[in-house]
């Protein structure tokens, strides 16, 4: 192959193997449109300058001497950096392309042209050093979209060879040890995909803040991608349960959340691109289908199983065509490099007063004094260890955000720069809050919280952090299932490197009460509502649901699959909504449909609500979520949980009104668990036994109804306790009962978590299970490890 030969190839000539000939971006497409097809992968065709090409270039010109004369003048604060930056872009900019280099990029891209017409193409700069799996830092080098014609695409070309020595580019390869001249520039150009006229973004195939290897997310924004990747907008999200995705049937989306999408990035006249506003009606749709977002996923999965590793993975949307296509493919850098046999825990000791809230970037805690910055110009005025606050991040704020212990923006998503190098840099930090350069003040010390879910909290003072490291590879095993208590979605991931056996206690109306937020009937019955200012926030709530039972339906379908997916497949246990007449009555539009009762606590609660005329629309929505959630989105392992069920009668209404919504016990797999909290239940466990396929004791209302305490009084606490013999000898007795029947048995109270003796008396009389809250239950799984090693020694003895 001679010299010439080797100037131009077509994209579907390299692959990843040519990393050193055309650079990773361009080996990467170039693997995927040869290797991936099969699998429905589309990536937009076209050609490649290799590195060879680019070294002709430097030679014709005499620019190699040049630019390493420039480079040995770089100071080693950088304070010359800009200088000598510029001086080596107008050089290359001064150059002239070699004779043919000219004649094969001409003959390449008349190759492409359509009917006559010149084609309009993407022109990405592919360095032979980046986008390695050990080192990769989010938008290094120049990307020139839209480019028509001969004389534009030679312009596009030199430009991007210029990018190899743009300001942050040469800082990026000093931190990283490359030397500059053995770095070679391969110039991709690929065939346009409209995305302009529809919609674009990024996913990952892995949990970008909690490292799940079970979900991919998926962002978007209507326009060029450049908005998602720059943090512009707040971006569309998708989560989908990857595991699901070779079933026939299931559409495995377990979260979608509407992003603000206010503007939108298009073409302007001679190529250059515009930001415009965003109409309401797009602000108020998915950028995606369902059957869209399921195909991306299935395609990004392809794409990991082909190189054996999670990645980082940009998507077009042509909408002139309405075709998807993959328009780039990288290692993912971060939770991919992280041990999966530690797990480092934060707690905050204390709270301060909450400052601002946005999206929550990686699983740590920082604190620090807030500089507020409006651009990287001003680095000089950021000090080491402070919280670096300001409107969006792109590539030249890099030296920046490395000096920071934490990082908080108004705008970006998931996917904005921000967020990528955050992860890389380790940082915890909040993007999308909206207006935290308004509400947190200079020099203000604060608390950036990334480490209770979806959702980070900025919180006044430099509060106590608890941190612990644990190695999960001693944690030891038991016949004793150990499982969580979990409420919120949003935190769903976040625990899924303990060794659980699944979820025994799955609070609905925590998601109901923070997620949703509005009362179920409130939406049934929206017409009725006489309040105003409840029926404007529920219209706000509602935005792009033309159905207000949808959003309720949805949201929480898709919350409880959230948990459901985190623990595949071991049973999750979801107890249906057992909120108090007060407590529905403060969810928004809820005042309307709820009684005043002097004891809500023994009042119109749990199984007696589900079957009641007053409410049984309600429970039909939360029917049709769990339906959705088992059958649609294919999450079977659910387990539905009835609680304060009062008696086996109101047993037998609720299982009848169940089944009259289409979740019939038995049918697909479905079980059916009754909460044991009453003493009835206990009195009568043989009975509740044929109706239900498991126990569950709630020990907080067993002990308050068992002994009469009222389990909030601060008067009568040194009453309640779980270990009182009263309390004690009534679960011994249902756990007899249950093994009689091969009735599950389990319990999702405080006290093994709390007193060791408690778990070991459990083990003792064999329970099946103890569900414990998350951050303790290393220490549960070790107390009962203790104690069945004590039954064992006993038995043997």
């Amino acid at each position: 192959m001679t010299d010439r030969e080797t100037l131009v190839v077509r994209l579907s000539e390299v692959g990843r193997a040519d990393v050193g000939r055309v650079g990773g971006k361009n080996a990467s497409l170039g693997e995927m449109i040869a290797r991936l097809g099969g699998a429905g992968v589309r990536v937009p065709d076209g050609f490649a300058t290799t590195a060879a090409a680019y070294r002709a270039f430097l030679r014709a010109n005499d620019l190699e001497r040049e630019i390493r004369a420039r480079l040995s003048d770089l100071a080693d604060d950088h304070a010359n950096l800009a200088e000598i930056g510029e001086a080596i872009r107008a050089a290359v900019l001064a150059g002239e392309l070699p004779a043919a280099l000219v004649e094969e990029v001409r003959r390449a891209y008349a190759e492409m042209a359509r009917d006559g017409e010149p084609a309009a193409v993407a022109v990405r700069s592919s360095a032979t050093a980046e986008d390695l799996p050990q080192a990769s830092f989010a938008g290094q080098l120049e990307t020139y979209l839209n480019v028509t014609g001969e004389e534009a695409l030679f312009e596009a070309i030199k430009r991007s060879l210029a990018s190899l020595f743009t300001d942050r580019a040469i800082v990026y390869r000093e931190n990283n040890g490359f030397d500059h001249l053995k770095v070679a520039l391969s110039v991709g150009v690929q065939r346009m995909v409209r995305s302009d006229r529809a919609s674009s973004g990024v996913m990952f195939t892995i949990d970008t803040e909690t490292g799940f290897p079970g979900a991919i997310l998926i962002n978007g924004a209507w326009g060029l991608g450049e908005t998602v990747v720059q943090g512009i907008v707040e971006p569309d999200e998708f989560q989908v349960f990857k595991p699901l995705l070779d079933r026939p049937g299931p559409t495995p989306i377990v979260k979608k959340e509407l992003g603000g999408k206010r503007r939108r990035m298009v073409y302007a006249e001679g190529g250059a691109t515009e930001l415009v506003d965003t109409d309401d009606d797009a602000r108020a749709r998915f950028v995606l289908a369902d059957d869209e977002v399921v195909r991306l996923a299935r395609w990004a999965a392809a794409i990991e199983d082909h190189y054996g590793q999670p990645m980082d993975i940009e998507w077009a949307k042509d909408g002139l065509t309405d075709e998807l296509f993959i328009v780039q493919a990288r290692p993912e850098t971060v939770q991919s490099q992280r041990r999966t046999g530690a797990l480092r825990t934060y707690r905050l000791r204390e709270r301060g007063e909450e400052l601002a809230r946005g999206l929550a970037i990686g699983d740590a805690i920082g604190t620090g004094r807030v500089v507020k910055l409006e651009s990287a110009a001003e680095i000089d005025r950021f000090e080491e260890g402070a919280v670096l606050v300001t409107g969006m991040t792109d590539p030249d704020w890099v030296p920046i955000m490395k000096k920071a212990a934490a990082i908080v923006t108004d705008h970006g998503g998931r996917t904005s720069h921000a967020a990528i190098v955050s992860r890389e840099l380790g940082l915890p930090a909040i993007v999308g809050t909206g207006d935290a350069t308004r509400r947190l003040e200079n020099d203000r010390a604060v608390t950036v919280s990334c480490f209770e879910g979806d959702e980070g909290v900025v919180y006044a003072g430099e509060l106590d952090v608890e941190v612990t490291d644990v190695d999960l590879e001693r944690v030891p095993a038991t016949r004793t299932k150990v499982m969580v208590n979990v409420a919120q979605p949003a935190a769903a991931f976040s625990w899924w490197r303990l060794p659980t056996d699944g979820v025994g206690l799955a609070r609905m109306e925590f998601i109901v009460g923070n997620d949703i937020q509005a009362h179920p009937l409130a939406l049934v019955h929206y017409e009725r509502l006489e309040d105003a200012e409840a029926k404007r926030r529920l219209a706000e709530l509602t935005r792009g649901y033309d159905d207000k039972t949808e959003y309720f339906v949805d949201r929480l379908a898709r919350g409880v699959a959230r948990l459901a997916a985190a623990y595949w497949p071991n049973p999750v246990i979801v107890r249906m909504s057992d909120f108090k007449t007060n407590e529905y009555a403060k969810l928004i539009g809820g005042a309307a449909f709820e009684p005043a009762e002097e004891n809500p606590m023994l009042g119109w609660r749990g199984a007696s609500r589900y079957y009641h005329a007053d409410y049984r629309a309600g429970f039909a929505l939360e029917c049709a979520a769990i339906r959705r959630a088992r059958e649609e989105i294919g999450l079977s392992n659910l387990v539905m949980m009835i609680p304060f069920c009062r008696t086996p009668e109101e047993a037998d209404l609720v299982l009848q009104t169940m089944a009259e919504e289409g979740l019939v016990r038995g049918k697909a797999g479905l079980e059916v668990y009754v909460m044991i909290e009453i003493p009835a239940n206990v009195i009568l466990a043989d009975r509740f036994a044929e109706r239900f396929d498991g126990f569950s004791i709630g020990s907080n209302d067993l002990t308050q109804l068992t002994l009469g305490v009222d389990r909030d009084s601060d008067r009568l606490k040194g009453l309640f306790d779980e270990r009182h013999e009263a309390v004690t000898r009534s679960i011994a007795e249902l756990l007899t009962t249950a093994r009689r029947s091969a009735t599950h048995t389990g319990i999702c109270g405080q006290a093994p978590s709390d007193h060791p003796e408690f778990a070991r008396f459990l083990v003792a009389c064999g329970i099946d299970s103890i569900s414990v809250t998350p951050d303790s239950f290393l220490r549960v799984k070790e107390h009962v490890a203790a104690a069945e090693r004590e039954a064992e020694a006993a038995a043997g003895a």
